[in-house]
Formats: C-alpha cells, sequence, structure tokens
C-alpha cells in the first residue's frame, strides 16, 4: 500500500472540552486522546526493534513501517497540543494519567517479550482501524454536522489508523506466526490474548479519565444541566454498543484480516485535505 506521511494544520487555540452535541461523546474522546501520546512513541521504538527479525527482501512491508513510523509520529505531536489545550481548560490530572500509561509501557519494554509487546500493538491498532470506520461510518449521529479541530483531529487520525491498519498485524504475523502450527497458536490464540490484553488495560486508563472529567463537568453544572448530561451518556452508552461491538467482535474470527476491512464511505477522500497541497496540510506544494 501508499502510505504518505501528513503534516495536519490543525489550529487547537480556540477549541472547547465540550466540542460536539452530545458531552459525554466528547469526553470519551478527549479521555482517549491520552492514549497515543505515550502509546505511538512506544509503537514506533517497538517496530524498530523488530525490523531486524523480518525478511529483509520483503520491501513492501519494510516500507509499510516507515510509512507507519512517519504517521503515528505525527498523530503523537498532534494529540499533545489538543492535551494540553484540555489540561489548561482545567482538567490538570489527564496529565497524570497520561504519565502513568507511559510508565506501564516502560515496564513492558523491560519485563515483557517482544511476542507480548507486538501482540499488544496488534490488539492497539485493531481498535483503531474500528475506530475509522465508527468515525466515518457513524460519527454524524453525536457529532451533527460540526467541523472543528477537535473533530479534524480524530477524522484524520482514525483515517490514518485504518489506512496502515494491517501493519502490526504482518509484522507480528510474520515474525511469530509462521508455519501452520504458529499461526494456530500464535496467529490466533496470542494474537487474540494480546487484543483483549491491550483493550482492558487501555480503556482502564480512558475510562478513568473519562470519569474524572465529568466529575468535573458535573460539579459546574446546574442541576437542569447535569439532566441533560446524564442524558448524553446514557445516548452515548447506546450509540457505542451499537456501532461499536459488532465490529470490535470480528477481531475474534480464526480468518480475521484487517486488509480485507470495507473502507468507509469518504475516509480516503478526507484525508486528500491533508495531502501535499491539501487545504489542511502545514506543508504546501510550491
Amino acid at each position: 500500500m501508499s502510505m504518505p506521511v501528513r503534516f495536519p494544520r490543525i489550529d487547537f487555540s480556540d477549541i472547547k472540552p465540550h466540542w460536539a452535541p452530545n458531552i459525554a461523546f466528547c469526553q470519551d474522546r478527549n479521555a482517549t486522546s491520552i492514549i497515543p501520546t505515550p502509546v505511538e512513541p512506544w509503537l514506533i521504538k517497538l517496530l524498530q526493534e523488530v525490523k531486524p527479525l523480518l525478511p529483509a527482501d520483503d520491501e513492501a512491508l519494510h516500507a509499510d513501517i516507515q510509512a507507519f513510523i512517519g504517521q503515528e509520529s505525527q498523530h503523537f505531536r498532534q494529540h499533545r497540543q489538543f492535551n494540553k489545550v484540555l489540561i489548561d481548560a482545567g482538567y490538570p490530572r489527564l496529565a497524570e494519567f497520561e504519565a502513568e500509561l507511559a510508565a506501564d509501557l516502560e515496564r513492558f519494554t523491560r519485563t515483557r517479550s517482544l511476542k507480548f509487546r507486538l501482540a499488544y500493538a496488534d490488539g492497539f491498532e485493531s481498535l483503531g482501524a474500528v475506530a475509522g470506520g465508527l468515525w466515518f461510518d457513524h460519527s454524524e449521529e453525536m457529532i451533527g454536522g460540526l467541523d472543528n479541530a477537535a473533530i479534524r483531529l480524530w477524522k484524520w487520525h482514525m483515517a490514518e489508523e485504518f489506512e496502515h491498519r494491517e501493519v502490526c498485524f504482518q509484522v507480528f504475523r510474520k515474525a511469530f506466526a509462521r508455519g501452520l502450527w504458529g499461526r494456530i497458536v500464535n496467529g490466533y490464540f496470542y494474537r487474540i490474548y494480546g487484543f483483549v490484553y491491550a483493550m482492558w488495560h487501555l480503556r482502564r486508563f480512558s475510562a478513568k479519565a473519562s470519569a474524572y472529567m465529568l466529575e468535573i463537568d458535573r460539579a459546574g453544572m446546574n442541576p437542569a444541566e447535569q439532566a441533560r448530561l446524564e442524558q448524553d451518556i446514557k445516548a452515548f452508552r447506546k450509540f457505542n454498543r451499537r456501532v461499536f461491538l459488532k465490529p470490535l467482535l470480528a477481531n475474534f474470527l480464526p480468518w480475521y484480516d484487517p486488509g480485507r476491512k470495507p473502507v468507509p464511505k469518504g475516509l480516503f477522500e478526507y484525508l486528500a485535505r491533508f495531502d501535499k497541497g491539501g487545504e489542511w496540510t502545514a506543508r504546501r506544494a510550491g
């Protein structure tokens, strides 16, 4: 696949924490933004570590790894800016949660095998591919036709997660799932273990951050606003179960292959706006 490294121009200076009509949706995404800033630099180091184990003559895979590294390097940089806005807007403990996650990942590097870390990485990337579909196939229900810096950040990021959705999958398979036995034991069962572990581990941090942000929100609301927030929470939970669960369960199928996922409508057209010369790129064609 051909995957350019894009350099978005996103201005977060005027963004507010409640950047879409459903506050619970906003705070769930805001909370999730603490994940890319430590995870994606860790992923970059991980793929650099595993490269010597991969077939040297697989030029396409090595090219995809380099593109993946380039894209992820832009993701965590943009989320750092966004997270600073949230912290300055009255949610200072987000920095604490982010640091806790970074410490966990550092511990994984010291104490867990390369196979575990790659399975975890593939699990994380699987979640990103699912979220890509959510943003392009279902998000209008939550964002109501709006376009702002937060929405551009998430749609660009999740579109690129979908674009490079099979890199970690292929790396894990070629490093640890060779042959029939390897495909069964590692390529399926261990991959599922990494997926479930990553989902459980990362959700611990995002759920804690989301609960913290909603607690602060409630403290500054009158009773009518609090009642509306509870309605938002119920609506978001219902939305999440309806649009997220089915594509998530597809990861458990023995024949799962992220490369076969259908491309969400409009995804690559949206990414084109961040390509060189596009209206939302920081590097325009001269």
